[in-house]
């Protein structure tokens, strides 16, 4: 599946709600079922600067050469839109997540529906999954 394929079927899901009280519980149910961050990546390295909440993104590099992302929040409601991140840039390879246009988030309505702050830290989370990208491309380069 591709990030497309994975952003139109967010889009599709949050199509059915057409509330934004529906929207918001569900955010919050991702974020729910997001596997929690081990204790040892909840480290200040990890932790998202720009975010009114706290934010840890942590990731590791798969043999295949693709990014896999782990994250976690203290807020109910970023960790649903972390989550919803990581299902659409975990296990990508650091071009396919350099390339991406997500337009998921202005589709689904999430950026009409955030606080400033919110929005600041949404955006500081997808600049961090970026700037891993671009760590992990660099490297390839040396090899």
């Amino acid at each position: 599946m591709t990030i497309n394929d994975t952003q139109n079927e967010i889009i599709e899901e949050f199509a059915d709600l057409t509330d934004w009280m529906d929207r918001y519980a569900y955010i919050i149910e991702l974020g729910n079922q997001l596997p929690p961050l081990d204790a040892d990546q909840k480290v200040p390295a990890n932790l998202i600067e720009g975010c009114q909440s706290r934010v840890w993104i942590a990731s590791d590099r798969l043999p295949d050469g693709k990014i896999r992302f782990k994250a976690d929040s203290d807020a109910l409601i970023v960790k649903g839109i972390v989550s919803l991140l990581m299902r659409v840039l975990s296990d990508r390879t650091p071009n396919e997540i350099l390339n991406a246009d997500l337009y998921f988030i202005d589709k689904i309505g999430l950026s009409d529906h955030l606080s400033p702050t919110r929005s600041n830290g949404l955006v500081a989370m997808v600049k961090q999954i970026k700037n891993y990208a671009i760590a992990y491309k660099a490297l390839d380069s040396r090899s």
